[in-house]
């Protein structure tokens, strides 16, 4: 691979890569695990910053090393200020008072003793003290310099007499005659009438920006001499968790939306009328990166709902309706502010490693009991992964009628390998709500459009528009951020970082017109086949925007066959066959291996550890397959596949066809021909899209899946003419504190006479790797039947009981249970006992399973599982419960999986 770059010191580049590989295999294309991907690939980028910075001349070196030097001593002055706030009458310490210099972004906020510590790079020489109830306190300091003030501030407010706060020793917490509880008792029973769905017609503009960094880089790696050419990329103006930071800006997204909303019948529609980002982590997909970003930074942070979305996890609000039973409630402070009587609260969990905030939230006492500000955080022992920091701030603005509604979210979230050094990942997303328009309804006709609209050159906005539209001023890091990843981008040494990064995380080596891969499947191993060694590759864009083609070429070296594939593509919307949205005609020709049962296409991918089997079965089929499809998907993810398929499939390793006659005549090879027709339909649904695949980001809609398989009798030697009706729904049902459920219904039934092959093959999994879609104490070929209606469920707790057991919930590992049944028959009509000319089903030996029809009882399993061990492995300790009377059945069995998550 070196010599794609010509000289040898791209050795280390590749060996780097090469060292991932098995990384790759285990962590393929899942959108929670981007990060993780993320931060891995941080050496390389380094590695290949090097490479080129060899390349280049001393003198250049030189000269651009100078001039960021004189633009980094611009921004190298500091300005401290450290101290104590405190009441001026009583003495003592004021938490949470407002810190910030005069005419900038930079502030923090005093501690619970009051003391705090603002350092910002600039010459600053005032600085604000505010907080609600309190006169506003300026001082004047000196610029460049570490300050030490101690700040007393004079109430400006009187404290109300409806609460009482009793100080002195704490005693057993209780919610019972606990005024804060009952005050949050009043929230939650006021919280419909205050949300902003209330109203019957709803307008409001947003504007968000997300933004994504790397800090604390190493420092040998910043000081390095080949890393001179690259300063201009750093940001030494970002404060993260109210420290000052040297920052590489990776992303940034701006988005300018207007927003609908109609309560009856429900109509939601948000129209995107400009977009603005710059992305230098490409080897990971953009309109992807967006979405998950979104997702994990908080899609629409909504306080009164009884659960908020965040961090790919869903955490109880704390003015859910049953908080009391999961959050401590405390009063604060009671004030009487320009916006009438108000009440401060803080919350903490009961439990510190669930998913819990801790925080604050000030409630007007109007009788309305409206939030008007909110701050959640969480506490350093929640069952996370990888998360150092999340703070996130609700500011709400007055409305008529006593109501408050959101003015702004601000959301930061800091990530690590390591929890508190190494380097990490800073994101923080910022929306800001605005235009506010209560019950003024438009046209009928517009809430029959589509509920999300982008507008025509969303994306090619000027810069005079983002001036007039921007809610806020991007700070000084933010304005240069798009400038200096435009240069970035245009540097030999980002674009060979960016190759590798693709390679590595993409599966495919780009060469422009075609790409290479998939590099996983290079090398795999079975019983048939042996050593496998596979090669393969497909057309880009580049190539041509309408035409694609697609193949590989395996060969194993025990069965000394050669297998491969050749697909072409004709893209009706010039978008390749490997992306959103689908409208194609596919034309392929297959010859290839697969086992009963695993699907009813071949699926070529060979993970690693699916190589290592635990089963005694050798059932294999040679298929060779000739397909013509026409794919098409449409904008709310309904799509269909219609499909000419006439298929070929012969018996290998230890399975044989024969008939069931006098003489068990051998089958040489089983011909079909079919008309098949697919469709699929999953409602809002957001996608990473991968090189190959796409996955989708889980929510609380459902996806559902229909097939229908036709065979043809008395075309090109097909004897058998049925009707094959599969049919499954899952849905991700979320439980808050108890985490979540995935359920899958499915079912099939089959019309017509035809022998095992062609019967539905219950998927098993005989590998070592756990498998959700399978069913993993069942062996290859086990069951066959013509009808079956089966159930799938997996619990997923999320630590919630093992997080309350002492010393055990340090190691935050967290819990499943799973549970399959299926239940299925087969009639005599297909049951070689009772009806002739079908074909035997194997028998059962000391070397093969066999295969056998569903009795009066349905096939059931059950297991327990213990994950993020290591943050990255499970391990699931698997039971069957039935048809034990099979040769070769054990009841126990352990299976393994890694899934590094949040």
């Amino acid at each position: 691979m070196s010599t794609l770059f010509g000289n040898a010191t791209a050795k280390p580049i590749v060996d780097a890569l090469e060292s991932h590989l098995l990384l790759r295999c285990l962590f393929k294309n899942k959108p929670s695990r981007l990060i993780y991907c993320f931060l891995m690939l941080a050496p390389v980028w380094g590695l290949a910053q090097q490479a080129d910075s060899l390349k280049k001349a001393n003198e250049q070196l030189k000269h651009i090393g100078d001039t960021d030097r004189i633009n980094h001593a611009k921004t190298r002055i500091i300005t401290r200020v450290t101290g104590q706030v405190t009441d001026a009458i009583s003495g003592q310490p004021l938490p949470a008072i407002s810190i910030r210099y005069m005419s900038s972004g930079y502030g923090t906020s005093s501690d619970k003793q009051g003391k705090f510590v603002l350092v910002a790079p600039g010459s600053y020489t005032r600085v604000l003290f505010s907080y609600i109830g309190y006169q506003s306190v300026t001082k004047t300091i000196k610029a460049g310099q570490t300050n030490g003030l101690l700040i007393r501030l004079h109430s400006s407010q009187t404290e109300l007499k409806e609460v009482s706060i009793l100080s002195g020793k704490r005693g057993r917490y209780r919610n019972k005659g606990n005024p804060a509880v009952e005050l949050i008792q009043q929230v939650i029973d006021h919280k419909e009438q205050n949300r902003m769905e209330h109203s019957d017609f709803l307008q409001y503009d947003q504007y968000e920006r997300i933004g994504l960094s790397l800090f604390d880089l190493p420092s040998k790696l910043i000081r390095s001499r080949f890393f001179n050419k690259y300063k201009f990329m750093l940001d030494t103006t970002q404060i993260i968790n109210e420290q000052p930071k040297t920052t590489l800006p990776v992303y940034i997204s701006e988005k300018v939306f207007q927003n609908y909303y109609r309560k009856d019948p429900p109509k939601s529609i948000q129209i995107l009328n400009a977009e603005k980002q710059i992305n230098i982590i490409k080897f990971i997909d953009t309109v992807g990166v967006d979405i998950y970003l979104n997702r994990l930074y908080g899609n629409n942070i909504d306080i009164y709902s009884n659960n908020i979305f965040i961090i790919t996890n869903q955490f109880l609000s704390p003015i859910a309706d049953h908080a009391p039973e999961f959050y401590k409630f405390f009063i604060l402070d009671t004030l009487q502010s320009d916006r009438g009587k108000l009440v401060e609260l803080s919350f903490t969990p009961r439990y510190k490693g669930d998913l819990l905030f801790e925080g604050k939230l000030t409630v007007t006492l109007d009788g309305n009991y409206a939030v008007e500000s909110c701050e959640l955080d969480i506490n350093k022992q929640i069952n996370i992964n990888f998360m150092r920091n999340l703070q996130i701030r609700l500011d709400f603005e007055p409305f008529p009628g006593g109501r408050y509604y959101l003015s702004k979210s601000d959301v930061k979230a800091d990530f690590g390998i390591l929890r508190n050094k190494g380097t990490g990942v800073f994101g923080e997303r910022t929306v800001f709500y605005s235009n506010y328009k209560l019950n003024e309804p438009l046209e009928a006709n517009f809430y029959r459009g589509k509920g999300n609209q982008t507008m025509i050159k969303a994306d090619k906005r000027d810069t005079t528009f983002w001036i007039k539209h921007r809610a806020d001023t991007l700070a000084t890091g933010q304005a240069q951020t798009y400038a200096r990843l435009n240069r970035l981008q245009s540097m030999r040494s980002y674009k060979v970082a960016s190759w590798l990064a693709t390679t590595f995380v993409g599966n495919y080596a780009n060469l422009g017109p075609v790409q290479l891969g998939q590099l996983t499947d290079a090398f795999s191993f079975d019983n048939l086949e042996g050593s496998r060694f596979q090669i393969g590759g497909r057309t880009t864009p580049q190539f041509d925007k309408s035409f694609y083609l697609d193949s590989y070429i395996g060969y194993g070296t025990k069965d000394k066959q050669l297998k491969y594939n050749v697909s072409a593509y004709l893209s009706l919307n010039k978008i390749p066959f490997y992306r959103y949205p689908n409208d194609y005609f596919k034309v392929s020709y297959q010859y290839d291996i697969s086992i009963p049962g695993q699907n009813f296409s071949i699926n070529t991918s060979q993970p690693p550890l699916s190589s290592f089997q635990s089963g005694a079965s050798d059932y294999f089929i040679y298929s060779k397959i000739i397909k013509v499809d026409y794919v098409k998907e449409f904008d709310n993810h309904f799509s269909f596949d219609l499909a000419l398929k006439s298929w070929n499939q012969q018996a290998a390793g230890n399975l044989v066809y024969r008939l069931n006659d006098m003489n068990h005549t051998l089958i040489n090879n089983l011909v079909t021909n079919e008309v098949n027709l697919g469709f699929r339909y999953a409602p809002h649904e957001q996608v990473i899209q991968g090189t190959t695949d796409r996955t989708t980001i889980h929510s609380k809609y459902p996806i559902m899946n229909l097939l229908i398989r036709q065979g043809i009798k008395g075309v090109a030697n097909n004897s058998y003419s049925f009707t094959n009706i599969n049919a499954s729904i899952e849905k991700r049902f979320y439980m808050s504190q108890l985490g979540y459920a995935d359920v899958t219904l499915l079912g099939s039934f089959l019309i017509g006479k035809v022998p095992f092959p062609l019967l539905n093959i219950s998927p098993a999994n005989e590998s070592i790797a756990y498998d959700p879609d399978a069913y993993n104490k069942m062996y290859y070929l086990e069951f066959v039947s013509d009808h079956y209606a089966g159930i799938n469920f997996t619990q997923s707790f999320n630590g919630f009981f093992l997080n309350k057991i002492p010393l055990v919930k340090h190691l935050k590992w967290r819990e499943y249970l799973s549970f399959k049944a299926l239940y299925g028959g087969l009639r005599n009509e297909n049951n070689p006992m009772y009806t002739k000319d079908l074909y035997d089903f194997p028998a059962g030996t000391t070397s093969t399973n066999g295969t056998y029809a569903f009795g009066n009882t349905p096939y059931i399993e059950a297991g327990a599982g213990i994950g993020n061990i290591f943050k990255i492995l499970r391990i699931d300790i698997i039971k069957r419960f039935n048809y034990l009377d099979h040769p070769g059945i054990t009841p126990y069995g352990v299976k393994f999986s890694f899934s590094p998550d949040f």
